[in-house]
């Protein structure tokens, strides 16, 4: 399969090279300067984890408060529902403007991008408790605190792993975005994507871009591993243990 797809790119490296380059000159920009992509790289997944940090904690304590204030989960929804439909490249520029041209703007971008999907699958997953166990916990008068930690989180683990599968890769777009619409970046993937496209610099686009599935992929594969072993008691996985 790999040699079809890199045959079939070379055949459109040579019917449009000025789409395409050739998978050897992509091979020789990144054997040719490889610290410049390592360093780069670095404050790309850096962004990206920071970023998604951010998002972790702030929807994680809202998930909670959503699934046990529905006073919240009204006042928060909607909110929630607004910035995950708002174009965060548009406001990419804006947040330059308030907060500089360190790395705040992007944080908040790739936060934001993350956001939404930890807040709505963990909401779910700590709503999701079947009744008859709850009603249980109940008649022995456990405590809020005690449902939470003994029922309701871990009845959500399976949501949260879905979630992060999502947003782990994501996180990568986000930083990656954020670099190329927040004015006044120097480092990163996402500015040197930009740069190289201002110059017409294929080969660089493209190993940039190699790069940053990578990263993706890297990333998706240590969450998958971290959720077999930590989820090796759930249905989902039991049949794979076997």
């Amino acid at each position: 399969m790999l040699i079809a797809l890199g045959a079939l790119w070379e055949l459109g490296a040579t019917q449009m090279p000025y789409l395409l380059p050739h998978l050897g000159s992509i091979a020789a920009t990144l054997t040719g300067n490889p610290l410049f992509y390592l360093e780069n790289a670095w404050i790309t997944l850096q962004e990206a984890l920071l970023g998604l940090v951010i998002a972790f904690v702030a929807s994680s304590v809202l998930a909670v408060l959503v699934s046990e204030l529905p006073l919240v989960k009204r006042a928060i929804m909607p909110v929630a529902v607004v910035l995950n439909v708002t174009p965060l490249v548009a406001i990419a520029p804006a947040l330059v403007v308030a907060f500089g041209f360190g790395p705040e703007p992007k944080l908040i971008v790739t936060a934001l991008i993350c956001f939404f999907p930890i807040l709505i699958n963990l909401s779910v997953g700590l709503r999701s408790v079947p009744q008859p166990v709850l009603q249980f916990y109940r008649t022995v008068h456990a405590s809020r605190i005690e449902l939470l930690r003994h029922l309701r989180v871990p009845n959500a683990l399976p949501y949260l792993f879905a979630a992060l599968r999502i947003v782990f890769p994501l996180s990568v777009v986000g930083a990656v975005v954020a670099e190329m619409f927040a004015p006044g970046a120097s480092k990163g993937l996402g500015t040197t994507i930009s740069l190289a496209s201002s110059n017409n610099q294929l080969s660089v686009i493209y190993a940039s871009i190699f790069i940053l599935a990578l990263m993706g992929t890297a990333l998706l594969a240590i969450v998958t591993a971290v959720e077999r072993r930590a989820l090796h008691w759930h249905d989902t996985h039991a049949d794979r243990a076997d």
